[in-house]
């Protein structure tokens, strides 16, 4: 990589030596791609525009512009904004172009800004961090078929199901909070990419992608879910 224009936002950056810093970013381009910063880093949730040389995995980043304006995010917004940047810097893959996810990120902050405008907060909210998980998990190869379970048989409405990351949902008779119906699950299948999911689908994959997300991270939990939680314990 040689002198490349890059276009995409900081996610994340930690001070090294005197002068640099070493950034994360999410690229239009590249996905997320590593490097070293000689200047001040730039805000988060800001698009920005950048040049990237380099073989090694820190590329040397230079000509930093910011191409919009300043963007502030409080309360939820801001909780969701450090959510989405901790969930692409922990689970995406360097160097890995994820245009479908790239595209859904820079929607949501977008969409993040209207927050407060909306008659129903809370649900608009959920909508847009469902379809961007949707997005994300779809391009990190885990997708699911709501159609068939584990055993590829054909997904019953009346049957109860549990849900694990490596095999798919798995009939079973035993009913808990970690359950789902399979009436719960058929209901992604008249799903059309891009439009709004309907209750009963919000609900279920509020269940399925918060499973799918912590397995995939493993042993170190989301410190942005962790610091949201508190927040709203502490205003209630």
């Amino acid at each position: 990589m040689r002198n490349e224009i890059l276009h995409g936002y900081l996610i994340h950056h930690r001070k090294y030596r005197e002068r640099s810093h070493i950034v994360h970013l999410f690229t239009q381009e590249h996905g997320r791609i590593d490097g070293i910063l000689r200047q001040t880093p730039p805000p988060q949730y800001q698009p920005i525009c950048l040049q990237a040389s380099g073989k090694s995995e820190l590329k040397n980043f230079s000509k930093l512009e910011i191409v919009n304006q300043p963007v502030f995010f409080f309360g939820d917004a801001f909780f969701s904004g450090f959510y989405l940047n901790e969930v692409i810097l922990r689970l995406c893959p360097a160097e890995v172009e994820m245009p479908q996810t790239f595209v859904l990120y820079h929607q949501t902050l977008q969409q993040l800004q209207l927050l407060a405008q909306q008659e129903n907060p809370n649900l608009f909210l959920r909508q847009i961090l469902r379809q961007f998980e949707h997005a994300l998990l779809e391009e990190l190869g885990y997708a699911l078929d709501f159609t068939i379970d584990a055993q590829q048989h054909d997904i019953q409405a009346a049957q109860h199901y549990l849900f694990q990351l490596n095999d798919g949902f798995i009939p079973t008779a035993q009913q808990s909070r970690a359950t789902l119906t399979g009436e719960q699950i058929l209901s992604m299948r008249d799903y059309e990419k891009g439009r709004d999911f309907n209750r009963e689908q919000l609900q279920l994959l509020a269940q399925l992608y918060r499973q799918m997300i912590s397995s995939l991270l493993g042993d170190r939990p989301l410190k942005s879910r962790q610091l949201w939680i508190q927040n709203t314990q502490s205003q209630s």
